[in-house]
């Protein structure tokens, strides 16, 4: 008898400690679940991103590239025979042996090309950039489409979480009514229809925000399986530009930026093509030694430069000067018409805002309201037994359908704002 105390004694204290530690494992998985707020992923993708990182590898090649451009050619060096006779051939004195040759030529480039060449090259580093902000623009629009899709599954669900318990009150109260004869038993399976239907749209949002949190976990360069939370009661807001001058979306845009660096690397190619009109240089050194003994060692130092000028030669450089130039005219009038594009894209995607807020607004303080005082009245008539279900489940939908529209009407909305600030800093 005292064995059994004993041992049931020991499986109790084991059995607290598994308890403990299985709540502490809880409790630890709990903790490491972090909210993330929106500001944070969008930092995390600016610091993370694979695809971000690879601009800046791309702009310190074309760094490296620049410190090329301002190299010499390496020498040449050669060896040989010079004014050799062919053998068998008769030889008149020693001098017609000819001689061993040896030489050494060098290019040197003009130091205008090479500098033009350079900043030709670095200017391309400064487009590297600007098309890493025009990547990191459309990064930050589908982290903030991702985030608020998020926030409003997450409002769903608590909305279903709520219909759930008005469903399951109805599904009992016609449970009781139909043991009593007071009600069709086909009125509990309509409400128990109506519960599983409910509970599965709950995991189509359940499965919305996995989606959601899969695909910011990529963005931001971690396991699509990390786990973490965001904040659920942050609201969007819309802040409305007083002006959208050209000067304004120049400044703010980072494709017009962008532009702005393929124009100047367009100028330094120009500049670049220009400076073909100089010449470059070389020299050459050549050493003979004599085969014959009779004659002494000898040299030759040659200094040569090119005639770019030449009509057959400056042709190219001109012509090309000239075709670059028009390309150059070309990119300012596509700069320009993407401005006034952009105005007025951006003026009427702010009334589409303007418009949507008053329509959401509308409907959150007129519309559903007044189907809740409705749906009230109608549950409370059914509660003391004088309303059907059917009626009672048609306000319900009722009003459940225009609370969905106002979900759906909100994500439009904080889409719009996505949508606006992409275009606003595309």
């Amino acid at each position: 008898m005292m064995q059994n105390i004993k041992l049931s004694g020991y499986i109790q204290q084991c059995i607290l400690c598994f308890a403990l530690l299985f709540s502490g494992s809880v409790k630890a998985q709990v903790q490491t679940t972090k909210t993330l707020s929106l500001d944070t992923i969008l930092q995390r993708i600016d610091q993370q991103n694979i695809k971000l990182k690879a601009y800046a590898l791309r702009g310190k090649g074309f760094e490296y590239r620049a410190k090329a451009a301002t190299a010499w050619m390496a020498p040449m060096v050669g060896a040989g025979t010079f004014m050799t006779p062919y053998p068998g051939q008769k030889l008149m004195d020693d001098n017609d042996k000819g001689s061993l040759m040896f030489n050494l030529e060098q290019e040197i480039p003009n130091p205008s090309k090479q500098r033009a060449n350079k900043q030709f090259i670095q200017s391309q580093s400064a487009t590297e950039e600007a098309k890493r902000a025009v990547d990191l623009n459309e990064l930050r629009a589908q982290a903030k489409s991702l985030y608020y899709t998020w926030i409003v599954a997450a409002n769903r669900i608590k909305l279903l979480e709520e219909n759930d318990k008005v469903i399951s009150s109805m599904k009992q109260l016609e449970a009781i009514r139909y043991e009593y004869n007071q009600s069709q038993l086909s009125n509990v399976f309509k409400a128990e229809a109506q519960l599983e239907e409910n509970r599965n749209m709950q995991r189509m949002q359940e499965a919305e925000i996995a989606r959601s949190r899969a695909w910011l976990n990529s963005l931001m360069n971690v396991p699509g399986n990390t786990m973490f939370d965001i904040d659920t009661t942050y609201q969007p807001q819309f802040r409305l530009e007083a002006s959208l001058d050209t000067s304004l979306l120049a400044d703010r845009r980072k494709d017009i930026q962008k532009m702005n660096a393929d124009l100047q690397t367009m100028r330094f190619g120009i500049e670049t093509m220009k400076q073909e009109r100089k010449p470059d240089f070389k020299i050459r050194f050549d050493h003979m030694t004599p085969l014959g003994k009779m004659m002494p060692n000898a040299y030759s130092v040659m200094g040569m430069v090119s005639i770019p000028v030449a009509p057959w030669s400056s042709k190219m450089y001109k012509n090309e000067t000239k075709a670059m130039q028009l390309e150059l005219a070309a990119m300012q009038q596509e700069r320009q018409g993407m401005l006034l594009e952009s105005q007025g894209m951006l003026y009427g995607m702010q009334q589409e805002i303007i418009n949507m807020e008053e329509r959401i607004k509308k409907i959150s303080d007129k519309v559903i309201p007044a189907l809740q005082r409705s749906m009230d009245a109608n549950f409370q008539a059914y509660r003391e037994n004088k309303q059907q279900l059917p009626a009672v489940l048609a306000d319900w939908e009722a009003l459940n359908m225009m609370q969905n529209t106002l979900l759906d009407e909100k994500l439009k909305l904080y889409l719009m704002f996505v949508n606006y600030e992409k275009e606003l800093y595309k």
